[in-house]
């Protein structure tokens, strides 16, 4: 029989390593190498666009000379900040994440709150029901909400009409617009943050509330008291992931609202960027507003991060 030493010697040369290596040392060099490959699909798939996407935000790159372009410092980033329209839709983005997360998570948690209760009948039915509009692909479902809310034909109106209230004009006036592209990004991500929440909850022990009810806790004693606070560990990453989800949808902004409309005041970031580079081909340009975005983003759940570690 080998010893462990002998077995890693051994696998050492068949690896070409040295034989005198220690085997720790051996052992560490051997999972590199298997890392390398990996490592290397990342720098082709992540890292050379990332570098790539920030020397172009340095030139003046157009759609005439993208491979001869020439680097010119800082003046796409002056275009960027200097663009009134940067700045309406930068705003625009931020109420957009900050609504469209706060809601989600909101109905998310009150629904898996309702189907943890052991007195809701067909939890299961249930469950796989309010999965639907997260299971759907987005296409589908912005292209059939945008046909719901159409001015004169669409469902919303007509459901509308009956109670009572006049239509509205959802895909020709931007507030309109722009209020129902929330109310149906909302409906698509409340179901992840439900099921994360449900998981939560299923992981709370039911001696933990029979212990509450014995002191006399009120419901939403029990709520604010234990759940919540139980709750955090695992709604921390489930509301960092919505803040970026929220903030790169361009599949629901672009379809939804067919490219920004009506006249553009419909756009998040991301959409605008889309639009700078495959509809108006100022690449320079897009470049730097993608790199601007991603620096914003990264701040947005940083900040995030640290005011829920400094409630802890």
């Amino acid at each position: 029989m080998k010893t462990g030493s002998e077995e890693w010697r051994d696998a050492a040369v068949l690896q070409g390593l040295p034989g005198e290596w220690d085997p720790e040392l051996r052992r560490r060099a051997f999972l590199s190498l298997c890392l390398l490959p990996a490592l290397l699909a990342l720098s082709l798939v992540l890292v050379y666009p990332l570098f790539y996407n920030v020397y172009l935000s340095l030139s003046d790159a157009g759609v005439s000379h993208l491979r001869g372009s020439q680097l010119s410092g800082f003046h796409q980033y002056a275009a960027v900040f200097g663009e009134t329209e940067f700045w309406a839709t930068f705003g625009r983005t931020v109420v957009w994440t900050l609504v469209c997360s706060t809601l989600q998570i909101a109905l998310g948690v009150f629904l898996a709150v309702i189907l943890n209760q052991n007195f809701i009948r067909g939890r299961a039915a249930w469950r796989l029901l309010l999965l639907l509009p997260w299971a759907i692909p987005q296409y589908i479902t912005a292209l059939t909400w945008r046909g719901m809310f159409n001015g004169e034909h669409g469902a919303v109106n007509s459901l509308l009409s009956a109670v009572g209230a006049g239509p509205v004009d959802w895909l020709t006036t931007p507030f309109a617009a722009f209020v129902a592209m929330m109310l149906v990004n909302i409906w698509m991500g409340f179901p992840f943050i439900m099921v994360i929440a449900l998981t939560g909850l299923r992981a709370i022990p039911d001696s933990v509330y029979e212990a509450a009810q014995l002191e006399g806790a009120s419901a939403w004693m029990q709520f604010t008291r234990l759940t919540a606070p139980l709750l955090r560990p695992v709604m921390l990453p489930a509301t960092a992931l919505a803040i970026v989800w929220n903030f790169n949808n361009l599949n629901l902004v672009w379809l939804f609202s067919s490219g920004g409309q009506p006249d553009g005041k419909t756009h998040i970031l991301v959409s605008y960027v889309y639009q700078n580079a495959f509809s108006y081909y100022r690449f320079g340009l897009a470049a730097a507003l993608s790199v601007v975005a991603v620096l914003i983003l990264f701040h947005f759940v940083q900040a995030f991060l640290q005011v829920s570690r400094w409630r802890r």
